[in-house]
């Protein structure tokens, strides 16, 4: 799901064998990670409310759709990966309450193993992440959709909690990184994300 080489990529869950790692653009910069209850939304629900720390900054370029079944579907697709970058810096091999609320039960199994990735080998990710090209696409009377974007690992690196060794995207690798993420929406209302898969490359 999540390539390790010499050094641990940042590349989300999926078929490749890469990692993800990052910062969405727009992302809160409190002094360390947390979640809360945030106010509710116009459906009545309420979302978790995730913060990333200012040393780790994930940016979310042009993510907006002037359709707002789409738009939907790349908030809650935007505040899911959000989720699980927080996780990593918490060192939450479980994903804590938020990703849990942004994932299927079967997301939510596919996500444990990208985060123990992290976890296991006791890194955390810094820099800066942008995810890029977002498109959604709805099917089966608006209750299923896909969600694609991309991501540029240039600027993102783990560092190791004990050492301090920081390591980025080896030389030679693209440090492009395209994702494919299943969804379904929730009774509640919420998009939540059946399973994530990704390629590295294939990025315009």
């Amino acid at each position: 799901m999540f390539a390790t080489t010499a050094a641990l990529l940042l590349t989300a869950c999926g078929d490749g064998d890469d990692k993800p790692s990052g910062d969405i653009e727009g992302a809160d910069t409190g002094a360390s990670p947390s979640a809360s209850a945030s106010a509710s939304t116009p459906s009545g629900v309420k979302r978790p409310e995730v913060t990333l720390p200012s040393s780790f900054r994930l940016t979310f370029k042009n993510w907006t759709s002037s359709d707002p079944d789409e738009q939907a579907v790349l908030n809650d697709g935007k505040e899911q990966l959000r989720a699980g970058y927080a996780a990593i810096i918490e060192n939450k091999p479980d994903g804590g309450n938020a990703l849990a609320f942004y994932d299927t039960e079967a997301g939510l199994s596919q996500d444990r193993e990208w985060l123990k990735s992290y976890t296991d080998k006791n890194v955390t990710v810094i820099g800066e992440l942008p995810v890029f090209d977002p498109q959604a696409t709805l099917f089966a009377k608006k209750t299923k959709a896909q969600l694609r974007y991309c991501t540029d690992e240039s600027k993102a690196q783990t560092k190791h909690r004990k050492t301090g060794e920081v390591v980025g995207t080896p030389p030679g690798t693209d440090p492009q990184v395209s994702y494919v993420v299943t969804m379904q929406k929730s009774e509640q209302g919420v998009w939540q994300t059946v399973s994530t898969n990704s390629k590295r490359g294939g990025c315009s």
